[in-house]
């Protein structure tokens, strides 16, 4: 194992990580071709086993990705998918979705990330919520990434004197407004005279 300091070798050693992935992952298709940029304090890379771990202060971003953590680890498989592990109190994303235009955040004590199934799993405390005001949380909520689908569950077990619960705000769909008329300046009244 190695230890990097140097900021610009970690991120171009992660980008080269991420060069291999097939999917999507958590960007959409414009973040696909963005360059993958990572900030920590420090991080240990494994080139045998294409594992590296950054710690402390932890900011990946990728063109409208922004994940942030404590610590991430990122292995990479034989077929050049990624597998990721955010953890932090709490660890968080912000991505843009694809279809909808609107940013995604979630946030949770761990995240997963699964680039060969565009999956990611927020376990601990986590919340998900869109610009639009939905919000859902539970202490498991998987997301899949591709379909843009979530499922949320609670442990149910008591606790500070209440259940465990899965909570959701689902806000209204807003209807577009009609564009109003143009406005035009007054016609004079016809007088009658020809100039």
């Amino acid at each position: 194992m190695r230890r990097y300091g140097n900021r610009r070798h970690i991120a171009l050693v992660l980008a080269a990580m991420f060069a291999f992935a097939d999917g999507p992952a958590l960007a959409d298709q414009a973040d696909r071709n963005q360059p993958v940029n990572i900030e920590s304090d420090s991080m240990v890379a494994d080139d045998s086993k294409k594992l590296a771990t950054f710690e402390g202060k932890v900011v990946l971003t990728q063109g409208s990705l922004v994940i942030r953590a404590e610590k991430l680890v990122v292995r990479q498989d034989s077929d050049g998918f990624q597998n990721g592990v955010a953890t932090g109190t709490p660890a968080t994303f912000r991505q843009k979705q694809e279809s909808h235009g609107e940013y995604v955040e979630g946030e949770a004590r761990r995240i997963e990330y699964d680039s060969r199934v565009e999956r990611v799993e927020f376990f601990d405390s986590a919340r998900l919520r869109r610009d639009s005001g939905d919000d859902v949380r539970g202490d498991y909520i998987s997301y899949d990434v591709k379909n843009e689908r979530f499922a949320v569950k609670s442990s149910g077990a008591s606790g500070n004197g209440g259940e465990r619960r899965v909570r959701a705000t689902i806000m209204p769909k807003r209807k577009d407004s009609a564009p109003a008329a143009p406005s035009q300046p007054p016609v004079p009244p016809a007088t009658g005279r020809q100039q």
